[in-house]
């Protein structure tokens, strides 16, 4: 009697494998994408953050990108222990000066030396910044790094103050003139301490909007003189208001103690 053969069994399963093997591929590729899309992520929110801080309470992303990032790779401070030759480091910020107004041909640029020995350096707006912006133009940057190698060596309280014109500004990102000059201040301060190392506690930033003005505002000229950044550094520096405080404290102490009274001798008896 024949013996039957087994009929082999077609295993109607194997594409199993080749979806499994592309679903496995197409995970990889989705967990690749997302990978790459978070390290965009993470890049734009540090330069996100880092404009924002300066521009903080507003919130509106800024209509210019910044020709620079702040706070990313700070360089070393390479002339910590330098003399405070006042002469040397007047003589290069009036090369500054004179250099840059000469490029610019702003006849209003100038240092000028207090009898108080403060040092103001007066900056036309247009050096700095585009019109109704914060941005520093980078053609700018050169003239910031001199003197802060400059300030370096005086090691010195520096002040930068921002003005405008009394022309009303009213954009997303500036309100009115107040923002827009305390702004432009915060952000010549950053660019000096972190772009060129300036220490952090030698520098104030401070924004007068058209409350300090140099001349009227009746004219085209006269408006480009008042918009400008006054560099204000300092003979001597500020007194706290902790400092303040303990001095007004040792006074009251000193007020409080008993005084001492002497008292007259008798004057002698004529009987």
């Amino acid at each position: 009697m024949a013996k039957h053969k087994h009929e082999e069994h077609e295993n109607h399963e194997r594409w199993l494998v080749s979806y499994a093997d592309f679903i496995t591929l197409l995970f990889a590729f989705f967990v690749v994408m997302y990978s790459v899309s978070s390290v965009n992520e993470g890049k734009y929110r540090t330069v996100s953050d880092s404009i924002k801080a300066a521009l903080n309470p507003i919130s509106t992303p800024p209509a210019s990108s910044m020709a620079f990032t702040l706070g990313q790779q700070r360089p070393t401070l390479m002339t910590q222990n330098l003399p405070g030759n006042k002469e040397v480091a007047i003589r290069k910020m009036r090369e500054l000066v004179k250099n840059m107004k000469a490029n610019s041909q702003f006849d209003f640029m100038h240092l000028q030396e207090k009898l108080n020995g403060d040092i103001v350096i007066t900056i036309p707006d247009q050096v700095l910044f585009n019109s109704g912006e914060a941005a520093v133009r980078p053609e700018a940057l050169p003239f910031l790094q001199g003197l802060s190698q400059a300030m370096i060596e005086l090691n010195r309280q520096v002040r930068v103050e921002g003005h405008t014109d009394n022309v009303p500004i009213h954009t997303a990102l500036f309100p009115s003139n107040w923002e827009l000059s305390a702004t432009r201040a915060v952000i010549v301060v950053r660019v000096l301490s972190e772009l060129y190392s300036v220490p952090a506690e030698h520098l104030a930033a401070l924004g007068y909007a058209d409350s300090r003005p140099l001349t009227e505002n009746l004219t085209l000229e006269q408006r480009a003189k008042n918009r400008r950044v006054e560099v204000v550094i300092l003979e001597h520096a500020p007194v706290r208001p902790e400092q303040q405080d303990n001095a007004v404290a040792d006074d009251a102490t000193g007020s409080s103690e008993t005084p001492q009274i002497s008292a007259a001798p008798a004057p002698p008896s004529t009987r």
